[in-house]
């Protein structure tokens, strides 16, 4: 068994330090679930109770549901989906438009427990995740006139 020497605590185990080292990975990933989760219908109403009052009632079911609809305001729309990753100004008709693109990471391939090779001295069994563009909104004078959720990339 390898064994390397930490002036501060003396002999450690290898093992014992990749042990660590995934403990740590995990707390972080944990912890960034737990600060993203405020990222939710239910958390954007309860800070912004205002903006949802002034919805319709079926509005308000849609957005609590995380739902939008044609005719939907950009206020309903942020809470119902969030703050959009990039805005794409346009024109359609004439008109002015607004579209707003949400990206998703995700990994398109099954993780069985082997490591990823990230460079020549980083390999982490935290499969990597890539960005896709999984939905967007356009609106003309405040208003949704198209939405589309667009399907993961192929494995």
């Amino acid at each position: 068994m390898e064994r390397t020497y930490d002036q501060h605590h003396g002999m450690i185990n290898t093992m014992e330090r990749r042990v660590a080292s995934i403990a740590l990975t995990f707390g972080i990933a944990a912890g960034a679930v737990i600060l993203t989760g405020c990222a939710t219908p239910e958390a954007r109403i309860s800070k912004n109770p205002e903006i949802y009052q002034r919805l319709s009632p079926r509005d308000q079911a849609l957005v609590s549901q995380g739902q939008i609809r044609p005719g939907m305001t950009m206020d309903a729309v942020w809470l119902a989906w969030g703050a959009p990753d990039r805005k794409i100004p346009g024109e359609r008709r004439g008109r002015p438009t607004e579209t707003w693109m949400y990206v998703r990471y995700d990994t398109p391939f099954p993780s069985y427990g082997v490591p990823y090779y990230y460079g020549p001295f980083d390999w982490s069994y935290i499969p990597p995740k890539f960005p896709y563009l999984s939905k967007g909104v356009t609106f003309s004078n405040g208003r949704v006139v198209f939405f589309q959720y667009l399907p993961p990339p192929p494995p």
